[in-house]
């Protein structure tokens, strides 16, 4: 199985590939251009560099959600361009939880947090449980709290009554470093740098497991996930409310 992953959900612009649980190549950013300028120039060279017969590719996994709304339209369109004309499925990987698979074994709570304005976060809390196989044992990533946006202190909160030790990562920490360092109770840290914003990889290891339990889309039919309205159309419903 070969899948094709790209993350342009956030200040991150992330493409890679993996093939049957090996990562075959990356190509990640995080430097100030915008992703119309980045993306395709990435694919290119990821193409260039593994001979990468485009055709061979199983499905395109794209971060769908929720995040940056231009990045978002940016990733969704990309990804649906492709889709469409090789004739291929998306599978659609919500974006805290590709963040959130980047601990993949860590035995602390995980909390992605990004950064969505208006004193609010992109945000969810997960685990990872040990399971039984025919094979051996295997690793799976558990939801708690399914991505949602919500008020930095409330996560905080609800982290403070689950009692368990947490890591933090995404662009929403250095934003709120100050308030979780003053409002956490239970034990907690940072992701390191190598791990703490988005990555294709991560989006294409979680979309393979996806892929296997059959949660592909038509090109034709994906669709990015906002969670909220974006500036402009809260803007205009004020207005139309006269708020």
């Amino acid at each position: 199985m070969k899948i094709l992953a790209l993350d342009s959900s956030g200040l991150v612009a992330s493409a890679a590939v993996v093939e049957d649980e090996v990562l075959i190549a990356e190509y990640t950013v995080n430097y100030k251009k915008t992703h119309s300028q980045t993306l395709l120039p990435m694919l290119q060279a990821i193409k260039d560099m593994t001979e990468l017969d485009l055709s061979t590719i199983d499905a395109i996994a794209i971060a769908a959600g929720p995040g940056s709304f231009t990045g978002l339209r940016i990733g969704s369109a990309t990804a649906k361009g492709l889709g469409l004309a090789l004739d291929k499925p998306i599978v659609e990987v919500p974006t805290v939880e590709g963040l959130a698979y980047n601990l993949w074994g860590t035995e602390k709570m995980v909390c992605p947090i990004m950064d969505a304005r208006r004193n609010q976060v992109y945000t969810g809390i997960y685990t990872f449980e040990s399971v039984k196989e025919e094979s051996g044992s295997a690793c799976s990533m558990k939801i708690i709290k399914e991505q949602c946006a919500a008020d930095i202190s409330e996560i905080m909160e609800e982290l403070n009554k689950l009692g368990k030790p947490v890591v933090f990562l995404g662009d929403g920490v250095p934003v709120y470093k100050k308030i979780i360092e003053s409002g956490m109770k239970v034990d907690y840290c940072f992701a390191a740098p190598h791990c703490n914003r988005q990555r294709a990889a991560a989006v294409a290891s979680l979309a393979e497991i996806f892929y296997k339990e059959g949660k592909a889309v038509d090109a034709g039919a994906h669709q990015p996930r906002y969670l909220r309205l974006s500036q402009a159309e809260r803007e205009r419903l004020e207005q139309e409310n006269g708020v």
